[in-house]
């Protein structure tokens, strides 16, 4: 398995336990339940769900497919895009109650990070679809 395979799937499961972590917080102080909500929201969907799928994603792909990945190296780039981006999405929710009008260019610059990691797997995926086929065993 790929190392940007394996910390796909570990970021999952951090942004599992942070979704979780949040999930907590909002059940033993329902006051910060409104503030927490969207960044729970997005801890598990983007973090936990997005991540989870972005690495079974790039395992599976190729092989299902019978072509290599285009590019590890955008992968790795993705796996950082992705994770830095959410991060300051999530920030930026929580900050959002505490700091207004401070959070904003966490929010935003996160979710643009965040976007841009997608729009590389979309690329990565595009085009490893599109390559020629090879042997399987060769990456062994």
């Amino acid at each position: 398995m790929q190392i940007f395979v394996r910390w796909f799937l570990r970021m999952s499961l951090v942004w599992l336990g942070v979704g979780m972590l949040l999930a907590l917080i909002m059940v033993f102080d329902p006051a910060r339940a409104s503030m927490l909500r969207l960044a729970h929201a997005h801890a598990l969907a983007a973090g936990f769900v997005s991540m989870m799928i972005f690495g079974v994603a790039y395992h599976v792909l190729p092989r299902f497919s019978g072509r290599p990945l285009e590019s590890a190296r955008l992968a790795m780039v993705h796996l950082w895009a992705a994770n830095l981006g959410l991060a300051g999405i999530v920030a930026g929710w929580l900050s959002a109650g505490l700091l207004p009008g401070a959070w904003t260019w966490l929010h935003r610059g996160g979710a643009v990070a965040f976007a841009l990691g997608a729009a590389l797997f979309i690329y990565n995926i595009w085009k490893t679809l599109e390559a020629p086929k090879w042997n399987a065993l060769q990456q062994r």
